[in-house]
């Protein structure tokens, strides 16, 4: 299972202004749930905060990677958010978070959570990455990003 298959253009948004981690926690359960099932949003915010709770998921250099598994019959899925204004979110550095990938994995999917996780992990490490994802003029521009990224096993 790759990252970009849990992608859609209409789960990357670009220039966002939320006010705080709780407000960008519920932006990203809506958007995880295509805003079509009030129940579902709930079920992933309480999945997102629950796991925000073990510990942050602020990597540093600005970067978030809010995720958790449900008890839903869902697939996974994954949005991606660049912030307009840094938030703080108690990241492994003191820094404030601009980029956020939140995930999210039916609650028996532990080896596939992992694995996507990893695959997360490898494309914020991509320094040249990061600053294009920061430069994108537009939603477009930041989908096409992610969706050309492939993990190292992918591209060998």
């Amino acid at each position: 299972m790759q990252l970009v298959d849990l992608l859609s253009r209409s789960r990357v948004q670009g220039g966002l202004a939320l006010p705080s981690k709780k407000r960008l926690l519920e932006h990203l359960a809506r958007l995880l749930a295509e805003d079509e099932d009030a129940e579902l949003v709930r079920l992933i915010f309480e999945g997102l905060v629950s796991r925000e709770k073990m510990g942050s998921t602020g990597l540093g250099m600005g970067i978030a990677i809010p995720h958790g598994r449900i008890a839903a019959d869902i697939q996974p899925v994954a949005a991606f958010v660049r912030l307009r204004d840094a938030l703080a979110y108690d990241a492994a550095d003191g820094e404030p978070v601009d980029l956020v990938l939140a995930l999210i994995v039916p609650e028996h999917f532990t080896d596939q959570h992992l694995q996507l996780l990893a695959q997360v992990a490898e494309m914020f490490d991509q320094a040249p990455l990061l600053g294009q994802l920061r430069a994108a003029a537009d939603d477009e521009a930041l989908y096409r990003l992610l969706a050309e990224w492939r993990p190292a096993k992918a591209r060998a």
